[in-house]
């Protein structure tokens, strides 16, 4: 009878840096890795609220570091800080999106912004914790991007053009590190109940004349599932990537959203 193996999903002994950490999908994501045993460094603009999530997440060994976003710089500046004193093994990159709007009317400013707050950083990061990961012959990096790459979303114009262009980086990335143990995956979220949603469906609201609750009931009428998703549920599926059991899993895009994305 052949040997049965319980799923692998342990991650003692390895350490997470996560982006966009203090709250929404990072602090989900953050939380989850946590339980699952690893150390977490929680990264993001804010060192209140940074402080803050620290006190959720279970286990020990935890840290924050600052630095934002808008200033790539700056975040090649703490990343390198964060792994010369330990290596990371596990990468999660996530930041807030872009305000919303048609295409047509966008600016170049708002192209040149967004490519570096998105696709830039998330450049420097990797390329950042990479010698680490293939000291360890072993890395994850999950990338937190929407389902726009999949069907571009109304209103969102400098967004599905970014989001895009960082699925594409991934796939390469994901293409020339899998010899060293390392995976590359996108998770896709689709409407989810954070701060940006609930921004988004205010400026929505102000602009039609509804209200933000009447948005955001829309939005969840469009979903097979019937609502809009929780953070935490974007988190479960950014845990299992990083996991062992997801080790033959690379250069995906996972979309979550419930059903509603229109394409396979």
């Amino acid at each position: 009878m052949k040997e049965l193996h319980v799923l692998p999903l342990d991650l003692s002994g390895k350490h997470a840096l996560v982006c966009g950490a203090s709250q929404g999908i990072g602090l989900a994501a953050a939380q989850q890795l946590a339980g699952l045993g690893a150390r977490v460094t929680l990264l993001a603009r804010n060192l209140d609220r940074l402080n803050e999530a620290l006190t959720t997440l279970p286990g020990e060994g935890h840290a924050v570091a600052v630095a934002d976003f808008q200033r790539p710089d700056e975040v090649k500046r703490v990343a390198e800080g964060i792994v010369e004193a330990n290596d990371v093994h596990i990468l999660i990159n996530n930041s807030g999106g872009p305000a919303g709007g048609p295409i047509t009317d966008a600016a170049e400013e708002a192209f040149l912004n967004t490519f570096k707050q998105h696709l830039i950083n998330n450049q420097l990061l990797a390329q950042a914790v990479l010698p680490g990961m293939r000291r360890a012959g072993w890395g994850r990096i999950v990338n937190v991007i929407s389902t726009s790459v999949k069907a571009p979303l109304l209103g969102l114009g400098v967004s599905n053009t970014v989001r895009g262009a960082v699925a594409n980086w991934a796939k390469t990335w994901a293409n020339e590190v899998a010899a060293d143990g390392i995976t590359v995956n996108n998770v896709l979220p689709g409407a989810t109940l954070t701060g940006r949603l609930t921004s988004l469906a205010a400026a929505k609201a102000e602009a039609t004349g509804s209200t933000s609750e009447a948005v955001l009931a829309g939005m969840a009428a469009k979903v097979p599932a019937g609502r809009v998703g929780q953070p935490e549920e974007v988190g479960y599926a950014i845990a299992f990537l990083c996991s062992p059991a997801a080790g033959y899993i690379s250069g995906i895009n996972l979309p979550v959203d419930g059903g509603r994305t229109p394409s396979l």
